[in-house]
């Protein structure tokens, strides 16, 4: 008898099931991980969009098995029969449910300064605690025109628009500023540039024709609104002589062209140096005092079958996610394009969180925030050990964006 079962286990037992709701998933982050290390030895796997948090069916295998063991992954053996019962579940029209095939493991690039470590920035951390690898790059290999080798790129916190993150206030004596400008002024100098601050545009508008070519671009914190404004600012001199050596061009909000950037328009920039804010795209300062106990924000329920896109995007094991601060903590409903979906608000405060857009042929989203389980990271903070935040819902939206370029191109409509 216990042959017999255990023959009928292996002949039946054709996928498995990666859950990704809260009850059933005890590292929801390396789930991800899985998933990628799966598509990277060249196998499919069905992305179950609003089953069970967004579920992974993959095909099983020993290897399969031991992998999810090692990395401590909760998975199910499912039958050829249980599969197909899921499946057509979820295809009925009566489910807001979808079954998206992911075909291939993207080439992942990371803009990020030379020599900051992997905790430096959210995303850098994510990847690595999921064992999703990742190549970082710069503004020589941006510049150089190297972005056309990868299929997703993220955006460190940077500052586009060539005023060192608006830190000139607070840390303009701080040995790291004055390093940090330094290096930033030498590297302009070897790319060719005499400003940081035009060097920096030429960076933002080779991104964004990597993304109008076909590129899926992520980016948080002030990386978000800095790139846009610098898209805007295109031709225009809007720094101040302790950033660039000259005065800003007199009446310059007045020549900014709001066509030119991907998410926001009608926005005011800060004209003064000391504050530490670059225009009124960001909340941080006019959301008020919020409790950090009640901070959250809501992700927005899309159809899955219509909308597959924004629901992979979207797809968590709550609707409901912590708030997390950063320069750039959240964005101003006032400032974003018609054409722009918002992915996650709080609508108490009249902002958004999570916002995603189409550029050309290609992709690009924004999520405010500096890290998602670090409610107020400051200059020298520790870095955040996700071995205590595996089910982390915030690290999972940064997570669906790598995962969304490996989705088969037919089934996405946009």
């Amino acid at each position: 008898m216990f042959l017999f079962l255990f023959a009928s286990t292996q002949i039946f037992a054709s996928s498995i099931l990666i859950p990704m709701d809260a009850e059933s998933q005890k590292n929801h982050l390396k789930a991800y991980g899985i998933t990628y290390w799966v598509l990277s030895h060249q196998q499919k796997v069905q992305w179950l969009l609003n089953y069970r948090g967004g579920s992974f069916l993959l095909p099983d295998g020993e290897r399969i098995r031991k992998e999810c063991q090692i990395r401590g992954v909760s998975f199910e053996v499912i039958s050829n029969d249980e599969a197909a019962s899921i499946l057509d579940n979820i295809s009925s029209p009566s489910q807001n449910q979808e079954a998206v095939i992911l075909e291939k493991a993207p080439k992942i690039a990371v803009y990020s300064p030379k020599g900051n470590q992997p905790w430096d920035d959210a995303v850098t951390m994510v990847l690595t605690y999921a064992e999703i690898p990742y190549v970082t790059v710069y503004d020589e290999e941006v510049i150089n025109d190297k972005l056309a080798l990868y299929d997703w790129l993220h955006l460190h916190h940077e500052d586009f628009t060539g005023q060192y993150g608006k830190f000139y206030g607070a840390y303009r004596a701080a040995p790291w500023y004055i390093e940090g400008k330094q290096k930033a002024e030498a590297l302009a100098n070897e790319l060719g540039f005499t400003k940081v601050s035009e060097e920096k545009r030429a960076v933002a508008l080779k991104i964004r024709n990597y993304v109008i070519g076909g590129g899926f671009m992520f980016a948080m914190c002030s990386a978000t609104d800095s790139f846009d404004i610098a898209l805007s600012a295109d031709g225009v001199d809007i720094c101040e002589p302790m950033f660039d050596g000259d005065p800003s061009e007199p009446s310059y909000q007045s020549k900014l062209d709001y066509k030119k950037t991907f998410a926001f328009a009608n926005f005011t920039l800060e004209r003064n140096p000391l504050e530490y804010e670059f225009s009124s795209i960001d909340m941080t300062k006019k959301r008020g005092r919020v409790a950090k106990e009640s901070d959250y924000f809501s992700l927005m329920d899309f159809s899955a079958k219509w909308d597959p896109v924004p629901t992979m995007l979207c797809q968590n094991h709550t609707s409901l996610v912590k708030g997390f601060m950063g320069q750039t903590t959240a964005f101003n409903r006032d400032n974003i394009k018609p054409t722009v979906l918002i992915l996650g608000e709080n609508k108490i405060n009249g902002e958004a969180r999570y916002i995603h857009g189409i550029q050309g042929k290609g992709f690009f989203t924004f999520y405010g925030g500096h890290d998602p389980e670090d409610y107020q990271h400051r200059v020298g903070d520790p870095k955040t050990e996700l071995e205590l935040h595996p089910t982390s819902p915030g690290y999972r939206l940064i997570l669906n964006n790598v995962l969304f370029p490996a989705a088969q191109k037919k089934k996405q409509k946009t």
